[in-house]
């Protein structure tokens, strides 16, 4: 019971994360846009770089990222918190209802590590360069929440009778 109970929590911890992030970037919107703007256009990276062809600086294409960010982070929170109701309505389910019931949170899980790994260390990290800015590089920020979903999202992914009660 409390491994069960340690995975719902740390499942919902996940996603009240995601969660605040979005009400952080609804509610402080300009303030968390600059950041997406000043990555896409790559205005802080190193004045000789080669590869800032790629910048984006058109502010509706810039807008609709944010958007899409916004929407995934969204996304993540409902799935970590439903799947985390879920497991939580089967907390005392037989193991191999517990265990099926987990889809769910694993899905959330997953998004999120998708999320910060290929958006932000990948796309914004490597492909604009976002590692190259002093100011806007949010690559570390990024890493500890690959690395807390990834705990979690393993852990979750024990069987139910790999744990000791």
């Amino acid at each position: 019971m409390a491994a069960r109970l340690s995975k719902i929590l740390l499942v919902a911890s996940v996603g009240l994360l995601a969660l605040v992030i979005v009400l952080n970037n609804l509610t402080d919107y300009n303030a968390n846009f600059r950041y997406i703007q000043h990555v896409l256009s790559m205005d802080t990276v190193f004045a000789d770089s080669r590869l800032t062809w790629r910048a984006i600086h058109a502010p509706a294409v810039q807008r609709a990222a944010y958007g899409a960010i916004i929407g995934v982070e969204t996304a993540i929170a409902a799935l970590c918190l439903v799947g985390a109701v879920r497991l939580l309505g089967l907390l005392s389910a037989a193991g191999v209802t517990f265990n099926r019931a987990k889809a769910t949170a694993i899905y959330g899980l997953t998004l999120a590590f998708l999320f910060w790994f290929v958006g932000f260390m990948v796309v914004a990290g490597e492909w604009f360069t976002m590692w190259q800015s002093l100011e806007w590089n949010g690559q570390q920020p990024a890493f500890r929440f690959i690395g807390c979903v990834g705990f979690v999202l393993l852990y979750l992914s024990l069987a139910d009778s790999d744990l000791p009660e």
